[in-house]
């Protein structure tokens, strides 16, 4: 991966300071591997308005890989697994529907409390998941390398 890469990160606002640690795991990685990727960033008012903003970017073609961050929390009003699992599906949809990998770094914990302890323990997960979903956007950036290479041939079991 000698060319720059770009890469879009969008960010839910709800618990902003604990989703802003996924931003930044996600930045980090992605800085140590290829120091010259554009990464931009995108704010989003919740997880419900994530597919949209990523089908848009994805539609543009200028990015090789996009994560999506949201904490969904129980608000004692609604169902959140609803909102978890329509925010994730629309999210792979996107992937799927455009060729453009779409990465979520969407959690719904089974509880959560705005505690010190809660706040601490998701803001080291959060940083650790957007690193993870870096990993996983460089991975599929090189593959997609290999995939449009001619000839394709697979040396996995290799």
């Amino acid at each position: 991966m000698t060319q720059s890469l770009s890469f879009a990160f969008i960010s839910a606002s709800w618990h902003a300071d604990i989703v802003d640690q996924a931003r930044k795991g996600f930045e980090a990685r992605i800085r140590e591997t290829l120091p010259d990727a554009v990464i931009d960033t995108f704010a989003v008012p919740g997880a419900f308005e994530m597919p949209l903003v990523a089908k848009k970017l994805a539609q543009t073609g200028k990015y090789s890989a996009i994560a999506a961050g949201a904490l969904v929390v129980d608000g004692g009003i609604y169902r959140h697994e609803f909102v978890a699992q329509s925010v994730v599906q629309g999210l792979m949809d996107v992937g799927l529907e455009t060729g453009i990998p779409v990465l979520s770094v969407s959690l719904t914990p089974h509880h959560f409390q705005p505690t010190e302890d809660h706040q601490a323990f998701f803001f080291d997960h959060f940083e650790g998941k957007g690193r993870e979903a870096a990993n996983a956007a460089l991975q599929l950036a090189a593959l997609e390398g290999r995939l449009t290479a001619t000839p394709l041939r697979d040396t996995s079991a290799a």
